[in-house]
């Protein structure tokens, strides 16, 4: 009788060797590298065409890649194999303890085959003769793996000292990638192999040689097994238990330490598909010698790898060269240095490059400017009339809290913070030239906010209807919007807002303040979580203070803010922004430590290029360019292009809604980050624009806004709140602002694409004006 195998694909790596078109967002394995499928389709078509034997296959993957995987999978037949997520990476050994962990689950015991995702092997027969041959010494409760004779002297791979002759052969060590020297000897010795990073066992086997060499991995993946969530997509490791396995490959773990070792020579050809050399060697040629895909001319070249993704690549003369050309980043380098293209990678990582991190979508050409004519008519023909009217109460002062989508006011308590944001957006309309009655409608926020004077000169939290107290609290969050509305009051001409600005400051400073100076309190008895947002809308107020007036003390106040982010704010290995932490400014325990929002790491990149303008701190920029290629890699929803409210710090979603004001807040940090030495972002702005028009302007009624889309994409707004019109105005003011002179917009033919397109503004029009 056959054996069953059960088949494991491993799906978690980056592929940074093929950068620039392998990307994290976008690994090789996802990509069709030799124009017959993706590599991950053809290695799970590869294990279910195993001629004889119940063979299910399962693929255990990076979570954040969940969407594309299942897409990949949904035509395949895995014979009773599932997809395994993982929240986060932990190397090759939780991976097969995964796979054992599974196997003895469904099956007591039987063989596992692990393989990864992205090799390329010559023929499925061939491999499965190669693994078969493996079989009786798996069974016999030996650790199988795969060696391919050497072709030639190659350094970026590991080698296995073998003994004996036959099918299956005993190891005698593993060798790490070899000098060029002593890679020439190993394969003029004939006993050594490269290492094929396949591995044939038993369930059971694998166990005990956990249980023996490292109990700690085992123990953690058995838990986090046990913990994990099935549902009809697939099987989802828990973050929390999961994230405690250590980190490490199965070589180290396992097989460097285990007795009896067992090794089949390939009879199939193979390759990792490692390096832009590989794939030249792989790939079908021309007369010359030369890999050519794309939109290429190439003129007298030989043996040269020339791939566009794009645009026009013309070449004359070369020889031994590899070009790789994406619509963002380009790659030259002679054959065979360009598995060096990782020292590429990590510069432009230290650097905050968002190139390493998120693969631009190729489906449009959008122009600067395309969006200014739909933009215009919203805020001055839509949305300004209709907030400085309905959005008004008249009866009782300030603003309505929220609009019914009839635009009639629902009655609820007014939070401080929104009176103060409405009197923000009406003076930045009135800066950008809005001819409504901006003076009045600013006076009438500010004489309804001062009935929220707390006795020691602070701002109440929340007011009733009427204007009397319903929270006294004094919040940090809101003295921060107070003090933003102010700055720009002053800009426009009120004549209170410098008085109470400099009142609202000396409260500031007398009882929100942390007396050891490590930033501010949440309130002003300072008994909650600390968290960065308070103190990212202080950073934005001492920035418009001094916009304002032009004293170097509020820049003095923003820089200490900048040392807290610089000191406990930003992760440097995730390029994260924690919002929770303890009163030590140590992340808070639980999942309120994991907890990023792309919508803050969208609004703390523009302050940082803000500052910079200010302060001349230039290191501060690849810190906002890592925050804002963090939050487009790790925080969108593939299916709508949107940014979630909440992911952890390894890209978990934690909250699935996409509200509006995150979608703005990335406007903006796309306009701050043009410009600074990066890549051109101007497309990225007219895609982030058209994204906001698509899911939450255009299905509104006019003027109003679609506040909540959940990750399906659908409407789960019951209501408009007035809180986020500061958010749109501000970011679509800059847009205005950022893309004058801006005449006309061409669209190319849309091509097939994962990435959702934009919304689609006119094909063609004259420069709007405001």
């Amino acid at each position: 009788m056959v054996a069953r195998i059960s088949c494991f694909v491993m799906s978690g790596g980056v592929g940074s060797r093929l950068w620039p078109l392998s990307r994290e967002d976008n690994p090789k394995q996802f990509h069709d590298l030799a124009g017959n499928g993706s590599m991950l389709v053809r290695t799970l078509l590869r294990l279910r065409a195993r001629p004889a034997g119940d063979t299910p296959v399962h693929l255990i993957a990076s979570e954040r890649h969940a969407e594309r995987v299942r897409t990949d999978m949904a035509n395949i037949d895995l014979a009773g194999g599932r997809a395994i997520f993982e929240p986060i990476g932990r190397n090759t050994a939780a991976a097969v303890a995964v796979a054992a962990l599974e196997t003895i689950a469904a099956h007591g015991d039987g063989l596992v085959l692990v393989v990864p995702s992205d090799h390329e092997i010559s023929t499925d027969e061939q491999f499965w003769e190669t693994v078969e041959k493996g079989v009786p010494a798996a069974e016999a409760g030996r650790l199988v793996i795969f060696g391919i004779p050497p072709g030639q002297p190659e350094t970026g791979y590991g080698y296995i000292e073998t003994s004996g002759e036959g099918d299956v052969r005993d190891v005698a060590r593993f060798v790490e990638k070899p000098d060029l020297e002593t890679a020439k000897a190993y394969v003029a010795a004939g006993t050594f192999y490269w290492n094929a990073g396949i591995f044939l066992f038993r369930a059971d086997t694998m166990r005990a040689a956990f249980r023996k060499h490292q109990p700690a991995i085992w123990e953690k993946a058995e838990r986090a097994f046990a913990a994990a969530a099935t549902e009809v997509s697939g099987t989802y490791l828990p973050l929390g238990l999961y994230s405690a396995i250590p980190s490490v490959s199965i070589d180290y773990a396992i097989m460097e330490h285990a007795d009896g070792i067992a090794m089949v020579p390939a009879s199939f050809r193979w390759s990792d598909l490692g390096s832009w050399q590989s794939l030249l060697d792989v790939s079908p040629t021309e007369a010359s010698g030369n890999v050519v895909i794309g939109d290429v001319v190439a003129i007298d070249c030989e043996h040269s790898y020339l791939r566009s993704q794009g645009r026009l690549l013309s070449v004359i003369g070369l020889k031994d060269i590899a070009i790789v050309a994406t619509a963002d980043a380009t790659f030259v380098a002679p054959v065979d240095k360009s598995q060096e293209v990782k020292r590429i990678v990590e510069q432009l990582e230290k650097s905050g490059r968002l190139e390493t991190k998120f693969t631009p979508a190729h489906d449009r050409v959008l122009l600067p400017g395309v969006w200014r004519q739909r933009v215009a008519h919203w805020l001055f023909e839509e949305t300004l009339p209709l907030w400085s009217t309905a959005g008004v109460d008249e009866r009782h002062g300030g603003f309505h809290e929220t609009l019914s989508f009839e635009a009639a006011p629902l009655i609820r308590p007014k939070r401080m913070r929104t009176m103060a944001r409405q009197v923000y957006a009406f003076s930045v309309a009135k800066l950008r030239g809005w001819n409504g009655d901006a003076d009045r409608l600013i006076a009438h926020g500010i004489e309804f906010m001062q009935k929220g004077r707390t006795r020691r000169g602070g701002w109440a939290r929340v007011l009733h209807v009427d204007g009397t107290i319903a929270d006294a609290c004094e919040d940090a969050y809101d003295h921060a919007c107070v003090l933003l509305a102010l700055a720009y009051a002053y800009q426009a001409g009120n004549p209170d807002a410098l008085r109470l600005g400099q009142e609202t400051f000396a409260f500031l400073d007398a009882h929100l303040e942390d007396e050891r100076l490590t930033g501010f309190l949440e309130t002003s008895d300072g008994t909650e979580l600390r968290r960065t947002n308070p103190h990212m809308h202080l950073l934005e107020a001492f920035l418009a203070w001094h916009t304002a007036t032009g004293e170097r003390g509020y820049l003095r106040r923003a820089a200490r803010i900048i040392d807290l982010f610089r000191s406990h704010f930003f992760d440097v290995d995730s390029w994260t922004l924690g919002e929770y932490f303890d009163d030590a400014w140590r992340p808070a325990t639980g999942e309120k430590g994991q907890w990023t929002e792309p919508g803050h790491h969208f609004e703390w990149a523009s302050l940082l290029v803000e500052f910079v303008s200010k302060s001349r701190q230039t290191d501060l920029i690849p810190f906002a360019r890592k925050l804002y290629a963090s939050a487009i890699a790790n925080g969108l929803n593939r299916s709508t292009g949107l940014a979630y409210g909440a992911v952890s710090r390894s890209a978990l979603p934690l909250d699935l809604i996409s509200r509006s004001w995150p979608q703005a807040e990335a406007i903006k940090a796309a306009i701050a980050l043009e410009g600074t030495g990066g890549p051109d972002l101007k497309p990225e702005i007219e895609a982030r624009v058209g994204h906001l028009f698509r899911w939450h302007i255009d299905p509104a009624p006019l003027g109003m806004w679609i506040d909540r889309i959940d990750e399906k994409g659908r409407v789960v707004a019951p209501e408009v709140p007035a809180s986020v019109f500061y958010h749109l105005v501000t970011a679509l003011m800059q847009y205005l602002d950022k893309t004058e002179g801006a005449v006309i917009f061409y669209q190319l033919p849309a091509c097939s694409q994962s990435t959702p397109a934009a919304a689609e503004p006119p094909a063609a029009f004259d420069k709007a004006t405001a």
